[in-house]
C-alpha cells in the first residue's frame, strides 16, 4: 500500500469509528479474514476515507442522504446500522423521517415503509439502552 493509500485507510477508519462507533470497527476489523480484508481495506480507504471524509457535507447531511440511498435500494440490515449512526452524526429523528418521506416519493411507498419501520424498531432499542 502506497502513501496516499495508508493516509486514506488511516483517515477512512477515523472517520467510520467516528460515525459507526468503535464498537462496530473493532468487530468487522477482527472478523477480518484474507479472503475479505481486501474488502474491508476497500471500504475503509473508499467510503470513508474518501467520500465520508470529503470536505462541503458535514456527517449529518451525509448521514441523511445514505439513509434514505440504502432505504430506497432496501438494504435493511445497513438502514438499521445507519439509523444507529445518527446518535454520532447529529441527524435528529425529524431529519429521518424527511429522508424516508423522499424515499418514498422518489423510490416508493413499500421501500418506505419498510425503512419506517426498521427505524421505529432501531429507536426503541436505543430508547431502550438509554433508560435501561
Amino acid at each position: 500500500m502506497d502513501d496516499v493509500a495508508k493516509d486514506r485507510y488511516r483517515i477512512g477508519l477515523e472517520v467510520r469509528r467516528a460515525v459507526l462507533g468503535d464498537p462496530h470497527v473493532d468487530r468487522a476489523e477482527d472478523a477480518a479474514t484474507d479472503f475479505d480484508r481486501p474488502f474491508q481495506q476497500l471500504i475503509a480507504e473508499a467510503a470513508w476515507g474518501t467520500v465520508w471524509a470529503r470536505p462541503g457535507w458535514s456527517k449529518r447531511e451525509r448521514s441523511i442522504v445514505t439513509l434514505a440511498l440504502l432505504a430506497a435500494l432496501g438494504h435493511d440490515e445497513e438502514v438499521a446500522l445507519h439509523v444507529r449512526a445518527t446518535a454520532n452524526t447529529g441527524a435528529s429523528r425529524d431529519d429521518i423521517c424527511e429522508a424516508f418521506l423522499h424515499v418514498a416519493i422518489y423510490a416508493g411507498v413499500p421501500a418506505a415503509n419498510r425503512a419506517f419501520k426498521i427505524a421505529k424498531e432501531v429507536f426503541a432499542q436505543m430508547d431502550g439502552a438509554a433508560h435501561g
